[in-house]
């Protein structure tokens, strides 16, 4: 994954954390979320990556760039 495109997920997980209409570990009501506001690439994503999503939300970050 790009680093542009790892910006992008990151964008999309904040903007749907910043309307709070749901948990963000509920997966499903994030998805729906995401689909609704264009973002499909996090919908993507949540469904092939589900633990790195996780990580992403708890952490803020990606695993592979910690040290």
């Amino acid at each position: 994954m790009t680093k542009e495109q790892k910006d992008t997920i990151i964008k999309q997980i904040l903007s749907i954390r910043d309307i709070g209409k749901t948990n963000m570990f509920d997966k499903s009501t994030v998805q729906r979320l995401a689909l609704n506001a264009g973002y499909y690439e996090l919908v993507s994503f949540i469904e092939e990556n589900p633990k790195e999503y996780a990580h992403i939300i708890m952490t803020g970050g990606w695993k592979d760039e910690e040290s």
